[in-house]
């Protein structure tokens, strides 16, 4: 392995949903994204789109 390659010392990332906590804030998603199926949220005076796909799954968008 040269200097530049680090990718055996480089841990094998592996994605996990989050537990969610049983205090944990909940919205339906219809009331979120209403009759259109998508809402503009603002964060940190940014403004991202969520919106539905045809398909049923969530795309956030900036």
């Amino acid at each position: 392995m040269s200097r530049m390659d680090n990718t055996a010392a480089t841990p094998i990332k592996t994605h996990t949903a989050p537990s969610p906590s049983p205090d944990d804030r909940r919205i339906d998603s219809k009331s979120l994204l209403g009759d259109e199926g998508r809402v503009i949220i603002e964060h940190d005076g940014q403004h991202y789109l969520l919106r539905q796909t045809h398909a049923g799954k969530l795309i956030l968008t900036k």
